[in-house]
């Protein structure tokens, strides 16, 4: 291992403390020995203490969004909901969500490997490489002798490539596909695009009505694309970040509601049914531990101008 990467390594460790500090110090359960203990750890040394920071500005982010949201919510939004319109919309959800169960259960009859809800799993292929394959997703793999083939039904993946320039390596994905010789990316489908992130070295991203229009995609980018759109330009991005589920957290910066919100049903059980469109926008930062997913809904209820109700089968954030 290289300096370089294990300073990287290192770097992302601190990271990782600094949030669980924060994770506990918020959980509503921590004494004053915690945050005796906290302020004792950020003062181990200055890399401490910028870790401390980074996780401090993360979390913080989560009031100045809700507030900002707030404030355009006073703006333009006036109109409430009766229950019985509530109610009616539980319904429709319901209805909807048996609809969507019966699409997913037809994924998965098409899938080599699948994980259920809040279940995660590491897949190793044929040649060496390996998928972690994130909560209540499917795939399928078809390696062949001069193309290395699979295909994300549906959920997140994480794949670790070995490099074999005589097989390329090809993911798809939501009309779409990503090429790779030696890479590790991931790809997260959400409900109206495939986000495809790159951690390490590089890929290649088409939508399957236009495979001559590629992107190239470096480490910390990613791309969007879907079956009639495609891939955006390049976003630089922390990569560390988009795939935490791996570490057991999710981690959203500014991110709009809906992916939000498609990111928590993979663990926790029934739907979420979002109202508007105009909801499904709004930003939402902040650091989550995948042990405590309705930790989610309770900071979306306390710091958006939502409001959050819990029927049998199907959530209705408002």
């Amino acid at each position: 291992m290289t300096s370089d990467k294990k300073r990287q390594d290192a770097g992302l460790a601190l990271s990782d403390e600094a949030i669980d500090w924060l994770v506990k110090l918020n959980s509503g359960r921590a004494v004053d020995a915690d945050h005796t203990a906290f302020a004792e750890w950020r003062q181990r040394s200055r890399e401490h203490e910028l870790a401390a920071r980074e996780a401090e500005a993360i979390w913080q982010g989560i009031g100045v969004a809700g507030d900002e949201a707030k404030d355009a919510e006073r703006r333009t939004r006036r109109s409430k909901m009766t229950r019985r319109t509530v109610l009616g919309g539980g319904a429709l959800a319901a209805a909807g969500l048996a609809f969507a169960g019966s699409g997913r259960m037809g994924a998965r009859l098409f899938a080599d490997h699948s994980t259920g809800v809040g279940e995660q799993r590491t897949i190793a292929l044929p040649d060496g490489s390996s998928v972690a394959l994130n909560a209540d997703s499917a795939l399928s793999v078809n390696f062949g002798g001069v193309e290395r083939r699979l295909s994300l039904l549906e959920g997140e993946a994480l794949f670790t490539v070995m490099p074999d320039p005589a097989r390329p390596f090809v993911v798809e994905a939501g009309g779409g596909q990503t090429h790779a010789l030696g890479t590790v990316f991931d790809i997260d489908i959400r409900p109206s695009d495939v986000v495809v992130t790159v951690v390490e070295g590089v890929v290649s991203v088409a939508a399957d009505f236009s495979p001559s229009e590629t992107v190239r995609v470096v480490a910390d980018q990613r791309v969007r694309y879907n079956a009639r759109v495609i891939p955006s330009v390049t976003e630089a991005i922390d990569a560390s970040a988009e795939t935490a589920w791996r570490r057991g957290r999710l981690i959203f910066n500014r991110q709009a509601l809906g992916d939000v919100v498609s990111s928590l049903e993979r663990y926790r059980t029934g739907s979420i049914l979002v109202m508007s469109d105009e909801l499904r926008a709004l930003p939402v930062t902040g650091v989550f531990d995948l042990s405590d997913p309705e930790a989610i809904l309770r900071t979306i209820e306390e710091t958006l101008p939502v409001r959050v109700t819990r029927l049998p089968f199907v959530t209705i954030i408002r």
